[in-house]
């Protein structure tokens, strides 16, 4: 909500015209996401006249200060949300950055490539904030993404399996 979406728009606004459509997934509890991705869109489609986007929204796995257990059974549902979204989507490419709801989303990705159905790209970038500590969200996402991008030197020698790329947002 509102600082990973500005960071993962940022990241975005790097990226060419051939990386469309872009599907836009956040929590339902999101109250401003939407309006940063629709200025965004309307930004970026007076560079690329064939922009295409589409925004969902799903169940949030887990609250903040959300107790332990009860975001297992939040996150289960959120990833019982995301399978068939994902399943329609087919992505290429999935690019997150930290909030919850990108774990149900891709471990929904990551079940479609072990069903042999559509294997996606998994690209987390972890929060410019988290200097010394992943987010967790970071810390389950470091077993299963295709590349784990940190923006601290002191995060790649700690998660050997990252790429230090410096400041990226």
């Amino acid at each position: 909500t509102g600082g990973h979406t500005t960071e993962i728009l940022r990241l975005l606004s790097c990226l060419s015209e051939s990386y469309s459509p872009r599907h836009y997934i956040f929590a339902d509890s999101d109250k401003m996401s939407e309006a940063k991705i629709r200025s965004f869109e309307q930004k970026r489609a007076e560079t690329f006249s064939n922009s295409q986007f589409t925004l969902d929204r799903i169940p949030r796995s887990r609250e903040v200060r959300q107790s332990w257990t009860s975001s297992v059974i939040t996150t289960l549902y959120s990833l019982l949300y995301s399978l068939p979204l994902t399943y329609r989507l087919k992505p290429d490419l999935i690019l997150c950055n930290g909030p919850g709801t990108c774990v149900p989303v891709c471990i929904s990705a990551l079940l479609l490539g072990l069903l042999g159905i559509k294997r996606a790209i998994i690209v987390y970038v972890e929060s410019i904030c988290r200097v010394e500590t992943l987010s967790l969200s970071g810390k389950i996402l470091y077993y299963f993404s295709d590349y784990f991008i940190v923006q601290w030197p002191d995060l790649k020698e700690k998660y050997p399996k990252s790429v230090y790329l410096g400041r990226i947002v």
